[in-house]
């Protein structure tokens, strides 16, 4: 089914063409692709469970109700974001929206730590709640306001070619190129959307691991330089496995033509992987997270030797 609407625009007839539907053509040509999605659904099992225990975490320990495991919170909240969605539009809006709040939740990370090691002194004062919850609603906004004029510009759009979009969902830039008018806004916005997402959150990461750098190389004691970079490990890993794929995607497009089915391989990983590892990374690699899990366990060892007596 096709809906074909009409206009009049400055005396001119204006037609747009908007499809019932698009067919996402997924990968072509793979040998036991099936295995591949059997991976792709545990990952989204283990994404879901992972994530849903660190936020259960998080709000039953109070030790953990700092502006530090607000931040983390959010990114918990914004890995849970595959979700079937009935409208094409919809779905590219949300997987576009969440991808972009995680990477400013990382910068809004990488601020903690910044503050944490070159002004430990200020930390209390320049880290509260009110400060934290004040980023990241400015970032909730801001990405809203991005998103919905994406999606708005999609729409203004007449599909009046092929309604395959070759991508794994309703992916931004393989939908809005089925269009047959002026996609020159749309070109626009990809960009602004690329350096929205991608470039500024990253410069700003390395910029804040700079000051830090040299912060730490101020440090006499070996001990506690390397006490506070330990800090910031379990952050540069998720700054890693979250950027490393998008930007590698994006410059071997830029180098050579890359099969779409690789491009799909590495979008559907880039999407699902660091979702799937933050609350691992997080629960190994922090202390407190870790004391607030052993919590438990130790309170139920120490009830059975209770009742054992």
């Amino acid at each position: 089914k096709t809906w074909v609407s009409t206009s009049f625009y400055c005396g001119n007839l204006l037609t747009f063409v908007r499809p019932a539907k698009f067919y996402l053509s997924g990968f072509s040509n793979i040998p036991h692709v099936k295995y591949y999605y059997v991976f792709l659904c545990f990952v989204y099992i283990m994404t879901v469970l992972g994530n849903v225990f660190l936020l259960s975490v998080i709000y039953q320990v109070k030790t953990l109700h700092t502006p530090k495991y607000l931040i983390v919170f959010n990114l918990a909240l914004t890995d849970l974001r595959y979700i079937v969605y009935e409208a094409c539009l919809s779905y590219m809006f949300f997987v576009f929206f969440l991808s972009a709040v995680q990477s400013w939740t990382l910068v809004t990370m990488a601020y903690d730590r910044f503050i944490a090691i070159c002004f430990p002194l200020r930390y209390h004062s320049l880290v509260t709640k009110p400060i934290i919850v004040a980023m990241l609603l400015f970032e909730w906004i801001f990405l809203l306001s991005m998103g919905a004029i994406m999606i708005g510009l999609i729409d203004r759009l007449s599909f009046c070619r092929s309604l395959v979009v070759r991508s794994f969902f309703c992916d931004h830039g393989p939908l809005f190129r089925l269009a047959c008018n002026d996609l020159t806004l749309n070109f626009i916005v990809a960009y602004l959307v690329f350096i929205t997402v991608l470039c500024i959150p990253l410069i700003l990461i390395i910029f804040t691991y700079v000051c830090i750098s040299i912060a730490l190389s101020r440090i006499v004691s070996g001990e506690q330089r390397l006490t506070a970079l330990k800090t910031c490990t379990s952050h540069l890993i998720l700054v890693g496995i979250f950027f490393l794929p998008f930007l590698g995607t994006n410059a071997a497009s830029v180098a050579s033509r890359i099969h779409p089915n690789a491009r799909i391989i590495n979008s559907t990983l880039t999407h699902t992987i660091p979702a799937l590892l933050n609350p691992i990374i997080y629960a190994l690699k922090t202390e407190e997270m870790l004391n607030a899990i052993k919590k438990p366990y130790k309170r139920y060892r120490l009830s059975n030797r209770v009742t054992k007596c």
